[in-house]
């Protein structure tokens, strides 16, 4: 409708958003599956893969939008019906901002990494519309038609550090890092203030993958402790760590006192 580069490279990677959340539905699906025989620990990664990939198209869009900025200004040229093409513009990122704030708001609700990032995309998206609004407006205004192409150039230079932080929190759940200090302090707390009659825990492990997040530790008891008796307080600490955090998988390995290593966590 205009001719703008600017606005060529808004759609490019709106319509980039348009695949990658259709990815997030099929990723978030997957995700949902409950663990079989085969993914005995679920299939909670599948929103992790969907993130990586939606950064990995965010790139590629920031890339052929370079591409059209470059040979825009090796030959700069004067826009066409500029004014309905800032009016289009201006629909279709109200529009994103709402969908913006539902998906990052639920992302944020249910812990899903597919929908966050997909939800971060669409901000990045939102922000560069209106630089691109005002640079056209701009442009328009001052005659130099050189400034369309340069915007496009700034909106993919965006576009590429948005695809990069997608990716790097995702990669973060793919490589099973820990959980967060504030998070990991709070599972600490609770193991000591629940685990009445233990000696001390140790050999603290947590990941998380998805929504879901997965604590380990060997647990030390007397050894004239019986086995139900451990079992009882395994089932304590267990319910007492999901009612801190949400979705998690606990895993807790039993030794006997003489397995102490007066270096983990002390039973309060």
């Amino acid at each position: 409708m205009t001719g703008s580069i600017a606005l060529l490279s808004d759609a490019l990677e709106s319509t980039v958003n348009v695949v990658t959340a259709i990815a997030a539905l099929i990723a978030i699906r997957v995700a949902a599956v409950p663990a079989d025989a085969h993914h005995p620990y679920g299939h909670h990664k599948a929103e992790l893969f969907s993130a990586v990939l939606e950064g990995v198209m965010i790139i590629i869009a920031a890339l052929l939008i370079m591409r059209e900025a470059y040979h825009g200004l090796m030959a700069p040229r004067v826009l066409d019906a500029p004014l309905q093409g800032l009016l289009v513009n201006g629909a279709a990122s109200a529009i994103n901002a709402l969908w913006c704030w539902l998906l990052l708001s639920q992302g944020r609700k249910r812990r899903s990494p597919a929908l966050t990032a997909d939800g971060h995309h669409l901000l990045s998206d939102v922000i560069s519309s209106i630089g691109v609004t005002f640079g056209v407006l701009l442009a328009i205004e001052t005659g130099w038609a050189i400034l369309d192409p340069a915007l496009a150039g700034l909106v993919a230079i965006n576009i590429l550090w948005s695809g990069w932080k997608v990716m790097r929190s995702s990669m973060s759940g793919l490589l099973d890092e820990a959980v967060p200090d504030d998070v990991l302090a709070k599972v600490r707390e609770t193991i000591a203030l629940e685990a009445t009659g233990a000696v001390e825990a140790h050999d603290l492990r947590t990941r998380h993958a998805g929504q879901a997040t997965f604590i380990e530790f060997h647990l030390v008891v007397p050894g004239e402790q019986t086995v139900a008796a451990a079992h009882e307080t395994c089932d304590r600490i267990e319910a007492a760590l999901k009612a801190v955090v949400k979705d998690c998988v606990v895993t807790i390995h039993v030794e006997p006192e003489y397995k102490a290593k007066h270096s983990g966590i002390v039973v309060l």
